[in-house]
């Protein structure tokens, strides 16, 4: 059987043109799922350090930011020895719950003390260039250290906090500038001193990686 040289030209023209738009299609709605960060609260959390969060860290990254729906702590994550909540453990077990067809970044926010085998506590962990990370609003309260409540303050450590964890799942690491957001923060007073800002190091990776506009 012998075919027009035309038709054949047109029946590759088709095919290019159709898995162009599929692939245009798919490119385009995978992005903006991968760009979504959801805030999934463990335990009671107050709704408005959930909203407070949502308009810092859209103000940080750019991106939609919604609140998934709540979770219980997950069981066997406690130590009664230590009194606190093992963080690996937890982002371990809120990966298996999250589905799978689950994109974008999930930040958990829990009220309960967290700490790594390395550590006396931590503020918070996350999974570095993954999709996970975990943060703790105990020790971010003026009334954890036995003084008077700052509800501003608290809501700024808070933000400062969800940025930094959020900003290793993007891929960045601990930043030696002791005012960028990414500043390990081995006390309290770290986290004040720093902003809830990248520098320019950080900000230009991010925005390398096309995370920031």
């Amino acid at each position: 059987m012998t075919y027009c040289p035309f038709f054949i030209i047109a029946f590759v023209v088709l095919l290019i043109f159709c898995e162009s738009w599929d692939l245009t299609w798919y490119h385009e709605t995978t992005t903006a799922e991968e760009e979504m960060i959801t805030l999934l609260p463990l335990g009671e959390i107050e709704a408005e350090i959930l909203e407070a969060l949502i308009n810092r860290l859209k103000e940080s990254f750019q991106c939609p930011v919604e609140i998934g729906e709540g979770y219980s702590l997950p069981p066997g994550t406690y130590n009664p020895d230590r009194r606190q909540y093992f963080s690996s453990q937890i982002l371990s077990e809120v990966r298996k719950a999250i589905s799978p067809a689950k994109r974008g970044k999930v930040l958990a926010v829990s009220d309960v003390d967290l700490y790594v085998p390395q550590l006396n506590f931590v503020f918070g962990e996350a999974e570095l260039g993954g999709h996970f990370a975990i943060i703790s609003l105990t020790r971010l309260r003026q009334s954890f250290y036995g003084l008077p409540e700052n509800r501003a303050l608290f809501l700024d450590r808070t933000a400062k906090e969800a940025i930094h964890e959020l900003g290793h799942t993007y891929g960045l690491r601990h930043c030696p500038h002791p005012e960028c957001v990414m500043h390990f923060s081995n006390s309290l007073q770290d986290t004040d001193r720093k902003e809830a800002s990248f520098c320019q190091s950080c900000q230009k990776l991010l925005e390398e990686k096309n995370i920031i506009p």
